[in-house]
């Protein structure tokens, strides 16, 4: 055997091994599911024949299925601890159904020839139905394991057959007689069992392949998505250390430090420099999606001051503003000094999305709106443009990937659709939530979410206060992104 051939019966093996794992850990929930439906059945047929025929008959074969059921609870709760791959194991709990499985047939078929050809009156009648119900349980629930259904079936049909056909035999009645109704009526219910049992089987099958193809295509889109991240990786660094090269040298050039440009190429450099901090972002963007996809961004938390905070952000963003020619507004609804235990960082690079798009989207000479307030514990920062708005029902793609509300060549805004999407992962990621309210044509109020953090200053307990927007003890702060 060559060793292509060798490595294609192990793979064989391994999914015959798998796919009977499945089998018998599928049969082993029914088992354990059913378990007080099949005693109420066992102990209900003992009632009756220990009732009305032999008690002696009645207890052997209610102690008979009891030790089958306690054998079979025993090997399902095993089942449940193997481990993928022991083909061994489950071989071995294969081997232990089916013997119990015969041991249990072979206890109610005896049961039923002896209930039925020993005892007098209906005795027979009850008998076929006592197997009849068995069979049909089989029918429905041991198709999980082929080979048990098919002993069940077989121990039930013959048990069938040896009752109808004793009177046949001893009686030799004619064909018109009602013996021989009886034995095709048996016949026909026997049909009728095969070909449930087959229905179950085959549905059962289906399912199973359906979840193999599912299963399957989930290990596919896992080594894309596998492959995906390392090629994301890979090249956002390889791009890294020459963009930040190019970078620096643009900045250098259009700081001045090496005197003046032509117009024309002034324009130029002031452009690629711009064209450059959008593909800075964007790779930095594609880092920060890589590191949540793996769960690798680390969080450096702690205690901050949330209004030196946003007064800070402010700051750092009149060069934005600027851009945009809007005005940023600062109200802080608050009385007492809002403490929050976050990364500060990532929180910044947050609210920093959140008000480049309000800029973005803004009017020229309109304003952007920024409040803090403090509700149950919990401090809420708005950020308020007056803009175009969003269109009801876009939340999933103002959060997605790479989603764009206008996606058409000519759209009006640009960007790569990332920066709401890490937005959230990283305010979820620190314990907070980001939402928006939107109507289009008036703008939209972008919404964050933390919890506040009790400081203990000197002994002195510190805690954030909410108070409403009308306070006179308000602080408020304007900055003028005009020239």
């Amino acid at each position: 055997m060559t060793p292509d051939q060798a490595q294609i019966e192990n793979d064989r093996k391994s999914a015959a091994s798998k796919r009977l794992l499945k089998n018998v850990r599928d049969y082993s929930r029914a088992v354990i599911t059913l378990t007080w439906q099949r005693q109420g059945i066992f102990s209900s047929v003992a009632l009756l024949a220990g009732w009305f025929f032999a008690p002696w008959k009645a207890a052997l074969f209610f102690a008979v299925c009891m030790i089958c059921e306690f054998i079979d609870l025993r090997m399902a709760r095993r089942v449940q601890r193997i481990e993928k791959g022991d083909s061994r194991a489950t071989r071995r709990a294969y081997a232990g159904y089916i013997t119990n499985t015969t041991v249990s047939t072979l206890a109610i078929s005896v049961f039923g020839i002896w209930v039925g050809i020993t005892e007098d009156g209906v005795a027979m009648f009850t008998a076929l139905f006592c197997l009849i119900a068995a069979a049909l349980y089989a029918a429905i629930n041991n198709h999980q394991l082929a080979s048990a259904l098919a002993i069940r079936l077989t121990g039930y049909g013959v048990a069938f057959l040896v009752i109808t056909s004793r009177d046949l035999y001893v009686y030799r009645p004619p064909l018109t007689s009602d013996m021989w109704l009886q034995f095709f009526t048996i016949i026909f219910l026997m049909y009728f069992l095969i070909d449930c049992s087959l229905g179950f089987l085959r549905l059962y099958r289906q399912d199973l392949k359906q979840l193999e193809d599912l299963e399957a295509q989930h290990e596919k889109v896992k080594a894309a998505l596998v492959l995906k991240s390392q090629f994301v990786a890979v090249v956002s660094h390889e791009l890294r250390t020459p963009l930040t090269s190019i970078k620096g040298s643009l900045d250098l050039l259009n700081s001045g430090k090496f005197g003046t440009f032509p117009p024309q190429a002034e324009s130029m450099l002031k452009l690629v420099g711009r064209n450059s901090r959008r593909l800075a972002n964007l790779v930095d963007d594609l880092l920060d999606l890589q590191k949540l996809e793996e769960g690798k961004m680390r969080f450096e938390k702690e205690t901050v001051d949330l209004q030196s905070f946003l007064n800070d952000a402010l700051t750092s963003h009149q060069g934005l503003a600027d851009r945009y020619d809007v005005q940023l507004n600062l109200r802080m609804d608050v009385a007492a000094t809002v403490y929050v235990h976050t990364d500060v960082s990532r929180l910044m690079q947050v609210l920093a999305n959140v008000i480049s798009n309000a800029a973005k989207f803004s009017p020229e000479k309109g304003e952007v709106d920024i409040w803090l307030k403090v509700a149950n514990g919990r401090a809420h920062i708005y950020v308020r443009d007056h803009g175009v708005g969003i269109p009801e029902g876009s939340k999933e793609a103002v959060f997605g990937r790479f989603v764009q509300l206008d996606s058409s060549a000519q759209r009006q805004f640009g960007g790569t659709g990332l920066g709401m999407a890490i937005s959230r992962e990283i305010i979820e990621a620190i314990g907070g939530t980001i939402d928006y309210e939107s109507e289009v044509g008036v703008g939209t109020t972008f919404e964050i979410e933390l919890p506040c953090t009790t400081v203990f200053d000197s002994g002195n307990r510190t805690t954030a206060i909410s108070k409403s927007v009308d306070d006179p003890s308000d602080r408020q702060v304007a900055i003028s992104a005009r020239s």
